[in-house]
């Protein structure tokens, strides 16, 4: 395939995926209690013959705003995320209208479960379950397998649930330091040495922080409001001891370390994107990286963390700079890898909080398939000197749809 010929591909596959319409879209509501929610299911046709046939996943969302036409579009990124990750399953969210911190709201969100139950993919429905998202709280998977009295219905749960606890063990946060790793190698790099920039470090900055720097990776510098902006560790790097509280998400502690290493603080959580360095992880928010700052990006690669941290018009700056961005739904499936593991995981709840298998798995294959997903986009950039982010779509949609007519895709990919 020459350049033309892919692009003559992508526009053919965009255009039949602007078309798709989702599967299920549906509103509930328990006015008396007041309770209202959404989930939206956008395609299934890529499991066909696979272990989870007819279903898609996602996670929900709980904001006092969320809307129908939000999960909508959080459930087409999922089948896009789902697709590029190589996975045999649809793309699907969920959304709750209310404030999960208010009081009473443990009533609300269990009168949702169970007005999900009819669509669950575990009651012959297709709709994968719970999941985390903006809103969550460890305490809702006991809420809503407690309510359902069933421990399929929820994904990322504790161990001792039969979970993998993926956000606790940041396996999001493994995949986009793999991505950045696999990145470097396909053009003849290391992790080992390389510099790298951190902004957000919550959950997925975090283990970005952690795995990145097992890797071999140099913290150069981190950001986030609660450690009062910018952070330049420079050459001389983190210590074990902040990587390990900064890894951890211990705020305080990693900000006691940081002032007492006499690192240089700038007030912003901006100036650490424009650092140059190897690498740059914006883990923290959507939309920090736009036409109007593209420019000022130093670093050799962008691993998208966050959900779009990075508008098409930055995409587009950054690719005539020769800045290689890795987009969020290749570099970041990690969470939806490991509900693909719990959902198709054979063991009890008592070997897994044993074993921890499920944690292991769910690892193994972010790990296998994120390294051969990104090796396959950048063969793609730089056989065809396309950008990545076209590259990742035409892979996503291409197993999208090629997957849903001939059964092609991987069906075993917990296997």
């Amino acid at each position: 395939m020459n350049k033309k010929e892919f692009y003559t591909a992508l526009k053919e596959l965009e255009s039949r995926f602007e078309k798709m319409e989702p599967e299920l879209e549906t509103t509930l509501r328990d006015p008396a209690e007041g309770v209202e929610g959404y989930i939206v299911v956008w395609n299934t046709g890529i499991c066909a013959g696979g272990p989870l046939e007819f279903c898609g996943k996602g996670g929900t969302r709980i904001t006092p705003d969320v809307t129908l036409d939000e999960v909508k579009m959080l459930a087409r990124r999922m089948a896009l995320k789902n697709a590029a990750a190589g996975l045999p399953l649809g793309g699907s969210k969920s959304g709750m209208k209310a404030d999960p911190d208010a009081p009473g709201f443990e009533k609300k969100y269990r009168r949702f479960a169970r007005l999900c139950a009819p669509l669950l993919f575990e009651n012959g429905g297709v709709f994968g379950g719970f999941g985390f998202d903006i809103g969550a709280r460890p305490i809702h998977p006991q809420w809503a397998c407690d309510e359902l009295g069933s421990l399929r219905c929820f994904t990322g749960k504790p161990v001792d649930m039969g979970g993998t606890d993926y956000d606790r063990e940041g396996i999001a946060g493994l995949g986009v330091a793999v991505a950045a790793k696999t990145a470097l190698e396909a053009d003849g790099k290391t992790a080992k040495g390389a510099s790298f920039a951190v902004q957000g470090a919550g959950a997925m900055g975090g283990a970005v922080i952690r795995y990145f720097s097992e890797f071999g990776g140099v913290l150069d510098s981190i950001a986030d409001p609660r450690l009062g902006g910018t952070w330049i560790l420079g050459e001389k790097g983190a210590s074990p001891e902040l990587l390990k509280t900064l890894s951890e998400g211990n705020f305080g502690e990693s900000k006691r370390l940081l002032e007492e290493g006499g690192f240089e603080n700038l007030p912003d959580s901006e100036s650490v994107l424009y650092r140059k360095t190897a690498v740059v992880f914006p883990c923290a928010v959507q939309d920090v990286v736009t036409k109007d700052n593209a420019e000022k990006i130093a670093a050799t690669y962008l691993v998208e963390g966050a959900n779009g941290p990075c508008t098409a018009e930055a995409h587009q700056l950054l690719q005539e700079k020769g800045v290689i961005v890795i987009p969020d739904f290749i570099a970041n499936p990690g969470g939806i890898i490991a509900a693909f593991v719990e959902m198709t995981s054979k063991a009890t709840p008592e070997e897994n909080a044993k074993t921890r298998i499920n944690v292991t798995e769910a690892k193994k294959l972010t790990d296998k398939k994120i390294t051969e997903n990104v090796h396959r986009l950048m063969k793609l950039v730089r056989d065809l000197d396309v950008s990545p982010v076209q590259a990742g779509m035409y892979l996503a949609l291409q197993s999208i749809f090629s997957c849903a007519k001939d059964n092609s895709c991987d069906k075993t990919a917990a296997a």
